[in-house]
């Protein structure tokens, strides 16, 4: 059977919904619609752990939030810069590949 691993997005810089959100706090750490974040919402709706890519910024942010509701992620990758999409799909796919090279990869945004 093929393993599939979701991958969240959450590298955005927080510049687009301005003043809600921030460049330390982007929107998919907001609760925006709710008592939960985009993040959580998102996360939850997996059937399973996450592997997540996120800024170092929000390494603790992304850590916690996903710890309040009670998700162990499968990996947290941390981008020391954020290069936008491609490279940060590149690198989890790479991980994932190294670990088992027949894994598939669904790769979603935070948001």
């Amino acid at each position: 059977m093929t393993n599939l691993v979701p991958v969240i997005l959450s590298g955005g810089a927080g510049t687009r919904l301005w003043p809600l959100s921030r460049e330390l706090m982007p929107k998919q750490l907001l609760k925006l619609a709710g008592e939960r974040t985009l993040l959580q919402e998102t996360a939850l709706r997996l059937g399973q752990p996450p592997m997540v890519v996120c800024n170092h910024e929000h390494r603790f942010i992304v850590a916690e939030q996903l710890r309040e509701v009670g998700i162990e992620p499968k990996a947290v990758v941390i981008e020391p810069v954020g290069r936008n999409t491609a490279p940060a799909a590149a690198v989890a796919a790479l991980m994932l590949a190294d670990g088992d090279p027949d894994t598939l990869m669904l790769l979603m945004p935070s948001d």
